[in-house]
């Protein structure tokens, strides 16, 4: 075994290389595709249906958290006047997504 591969691996995980790849993936572009969108409807449809509340959970977590990143990255996240209602919104968003997670995976019974 290399550590050389385990240190190149961990060189991919600092925070400049990971903000570069958000920048890099244009979440933005992502959220407003139509086939995206409709094949995590039907997606979600059939978790619900079906009762995978862990497939439902994570699709509403990533796709909530992407529309997230990508409304605070097209928003700015520049606090020259002292607050910014972007970060607010990621903040309060992030708070109801995990809420909704937690309520999807343990607290809900069928």
């Amino acid at each position: 075994m290399d550590l050389s591969r385990i240190a190149d691996f961990f060189r991919h995980l600092r925070t400049d290389e990971v903000v570069r790849t958000l920048q890099e993936a244009n979440l933005g572009e992502l959220i407003t595709n139509p086939w995206f969108l409709a094949v995590c409807g039907v997606l979600a449809l059939v978790a619900l249906v079906m009762k995978w509340r862990t497939l439902l959970a994570t699709l509403v977590g990533c796709v909530g958290f992407a529309w997230l990143l990508s409304y605070t990255m097209g928003r700015g996240t520049s606090l020259e006047e002292g607050t910014n209602d972007a970060l607010l919104v990621f903040i309060g968003g992030g708070v109801v997504l995990v809420g909704i997670v937690i309520y999807l995976v343990f607290i809900r019974t069928d």
